[in-house]
Parts: structure tokens; C-alpha cells; sequence
């Protein structure tokens, strides 16, 4: 191989390494540019009353929040009941009985809970939001809204953006109450645990610093989901066959930037901690 080739073939790797890093950041930006001009529209965008946009929202809430319920309860069950069976039985083998409420708020509250109800969001209203958008701009819908004086981003991105948020919170406040008490109850049947010392427990290990973690987590999941998920129906340009490509897109793209989210803001909390304590 001549001198020339060695250098060509180290620009082309070169180019592709600098897309591959460059990609994701663009991908980024441009998705909060849609939710920033979607959010400036339908604050300054007139065309369309409030009645209209809280009907979208409605649906929105009513599909991805209620709807789910039935799942998340049977999932919300049994990793309570597992979480609390497994660590009351193996606590009171060391005499560590009294971390019970502890482990319960760092594994459900802070983790499962908004982990758990994300993926939950994404396998049902993740991927019905970009498959609607997409068939939306098949059938020339969105350019219909443009020709009747309606901004699509503030008429369609704008309600789910919103409805997908607070269905995502309500969801995971849900996830939580049915994993603890739940849990409670199923455990209760296979193992002594007095109601009261269960409660104590909890109390004394949930602070406000768990309710802003849960909370941050939970709205910011939720507001990527459906970003990405309108990002990724908007995307359809030429026909029907492009809207379960988008579809498994979004579905693969919220995954990674929900967990991706999650695991920055345990590593920050805890490095916070560390360094609280002096340790870092």
C-alpha cells in the first residue's frame, strides 16, 4: 500500500470516527430546537384555542397514563414484593432489620419507579406518538394544519409533549404506592412484618432530596420520550414504509437517552455525596 492510500484510508477512518462523535450531538440539538419551537408556538401562536390543545392533552393523559395502569400495577407488585421479601429475610440474618425502609426507597423510589414506568411509556405511547405523527405526514395532515393557519409543532408536539410528562409523573407516583404497599401485603403472607415497624421504616429513610430525585428523574424521562418520539414522526418524508423505521428509531433512541439520563443523575447524586462526606 503506497503512502497516499495509508493517508486516505486514515482520513476516511478519521471522518467516520468525528461523525460517529459528532452525530449524537447533533441529533440532540436538534430535537430541543423542535421543543423549543414548539413551546414558542404554542405560547404565541393564537390560531387555535386552548380548548383544542387541552383536548389533545386529555387523550394523551388518558392513553399513556390510564391505560397503563393495569401493567404498571402488576409490575409495581411484584418488584415490591420481591424487593421487601428479599430484604427483610436477608437484614434480620445480620441484624441490619432496620434498612429495610433504606433499600426500599433507594431501589424503588429512586431507581425502579422512574426506570421501569420510562420503559413502560416508550414500549406503548413511545411508539404509537411517532407512528401517528409519521402517518399524520403521510396523509398530508400536518401541511392541512399549516394551510388552515395552525402551527403543527404547537397543535401536535406541544399537548403530548405536556400530557406525556404529567402522565409519566402520575404513573411512577402510582409505581411507587402499589410497589410499597402492595409489596407490603404480598410479603405479609409469607413473612412477619409488622405494619408499623414497615412504616417507621420508611419514614425515617425518605427525605426531600429522594422526592427531588424522583421528581427530576420522572420529568425529564417523560419529556424525552415524547421528544424524541415526535422528533422521530416528523422525520417521514416519502411513504408509508418510513413510519415503522422512525417508530423503531424513537423506541431505540428513548431507551438510550432515558437510561443514559438516569444513570448521570445517580453517578452525580452519589459523587455529591462523596464529596459531602469528604471522601472525593
Amino acid at each position: 500500500m503506497s503512502r497516499q492510500d495509508v493517508i486516505r484510508v486514515f482520513h476516511t477512518s478519521l471522518s467516520s470516527l468525528g461523525r460517529r462523535i459528532t452525530s449524537p450531538i447533533e441529533y440532540t440539538l436538534e430535537v430541543f430546537l423542535m421543543i423549543y419551537l414548539s413551546l414558542r408556538a404554542a405560547f404565541f401562536d393564537q390560531a387555535q384555542g386552548l380548548r383544542s390543545v387541552f383536548a389533545v392533552v386529555s387523550a394523551q393523559i388518558y392513553f399513556t397514563g390510564f391505560q397503563a395502569l393495569p401493567l404498571i400495577s402488576v409490575l409495581a407488585l411484584a418488584s415490591g414484593s420481591i424487593v421487601i421479601l428479599q430484604a427483610s429475610t436477608n437484614l434480620s440474618l445480620f441484624g441490619g432489620a432496620s434498612m429495610l425502609g433504606d433499600l426500599m426507597v433507594v431501589i424503588v423510589v429512586r431507581e425502579l419507579a422512574p426506570l421501569l414506568t420510562a420503559l413502560i411509556v416508550i414500549a406503548r405511547s413511545g411508539t404509537a406518538v411517532a407512528s401517528e405523527i409519521g402517518n399524520m405526514r403521510v396523509n398530508k395532515e400536518i401541511e392541512a394544519l399549516e394551510s388552515m393557519g395552525i402551527h403543527p409543532l404547537s397543535y401536535v408536539v406541544f399537548p403530548r409533549l405536556i400530557g406525556g410528562v404529567i402522565s409519566v409523573i402520575c404513573l411512577a407516583i402510582y409505581y411507587v404506592l402499589i410497589a410499597i404497599l402492595g409489596g407490603y401485603l404480598v410479603t405479609s403472607l409469607l413473612h412477619q412484618l409488622t405494619f408499623s415497624y414497615y412504616a417507621d421504616s420508611l419514614a425515617r429513610a425518605f427525605s426531600s432530596v429522594d422526592f427531588g430525585l424522583f421528581l427530576l428523574k420522572n420529568t425529564f424521562g417523560g419529556a424525552i420520550i415524547f421528544m424524541i418520539s415526535c422528533y422521530q414522526g416528523f422525520l417521514v418524508k416519502e411513504g408509508p414504509h418510513e413510519v415503522p423505521q422512525v417508530t423503531t428509531k424513537a423506541v431505540v433512541n428513548s431507551v438510550i437517552y432515558v437510561v443514559a439520563f438516569n444513570m448521570i443523575v445517580t453517578i452525580l447524586f452519589y459523587l455529591g455525596r462523596l464529596m459531602a462526606l469528604g471522601m472525593v
